[in-house]
């Protein structure tokens, strides 16, 4: 029992951290985004591409979560947007303490930004259950990482409002069932956005920028970022 009260009291005050940031970039009209996967699925080659491209439209800014080493938050500083690199010295996810000490740390950079990312910790288990405060989840999912991960990973699947098949340009190179994949995603979230990309040839990316720009605009005139 004792073991049950700890774990509500973390979520918790996860969840009152979560409401703090909601509220602030609620304010603001800020898009916030948690994206999570499997390390290697390729969520920092999507934020290149992303911050190529939208960075002269839209103030950009990211949240690097990694075990040790700021090399994610280097590869996005390199084109000229603020990125944060937040080390769990083991922790297999971030939680929303976390970030709120980086936005109070931060400031500005952070703070006063049209989308912000943060990059979890690679881990399709336990960054599921801790809310950040985003307006929503990205899934990632690379080809090659095989094609029974969203049954076997089914909470995150279920629950990302948008999956992103990534390293589309690899897939006539690997053994993976794109169609039962995409039976397994739609199973699992009916409602969910489903796209398919390759951050290298810029396949489907083109869909993925848009998807962005609406929610940002939903957002700013104060609507769900994403239509149901």
């Amino acid at each position: 029992m004792a073991e049950v009260d700890v774990k509500q009291k973390i979520l918790a005050a996860n969840q009152a951290a979560a409401a703090s940031i909601r509220e602030g970039y609620q304010s603001s009209g800020t898009l916030v985004l948690n994206l999570i996967s499997s390390p290697g699925s390729g969520k920092t080659t999507l934020l290149e591409a992303t911050v190529k491209t939208l960075r002269d439209r839209h103030r950009l800014a990211a949240i690097e979560g990694d075990i040790a080493t700021e090399k994610d938050a280097d590869r996005l500083r390199a084109f000229g947007v603020p990125a944060h690199q937040i080390l769990t010295g083991g922790a297999c996810h971030l939680d929303a303490r976390q970030v709120n000490q980086a936005l109070e740390t931060v400031g500005d950079p952070l703070v006063a930004c049209d989308i912000l990312f943060i990059e979890n910790v690679g881990n399709l288990i336990c960054p599921t259950s801790y809310d950040l405060g985003e307006d929503f989840k990205v899934a990632l999912l690379s080809v090659v990482e095989g094609d029974d991960k969203p049954f076997k990973y089914p909470a995150i699947f279920s629950r990302a409002a948008v999956a992103v098949l990534t390293k589309m340009d690899l897939l006539p190179h690997v053994s993976f069932d794109l169609a039962a994949v995409r039976n397994q995603i739609r199973t699992l979230n009916p409602e969910g956005r489903l796209l398919e990309v390759s951050a290298k040839t810029g396949e489907g990316m083109d869909q993925w920028y848009r998807l962005l720009e609406e929610a940002l605009e939903r957002k700013k005139s104060g609507r769900s970022a994403l239509a149901g």
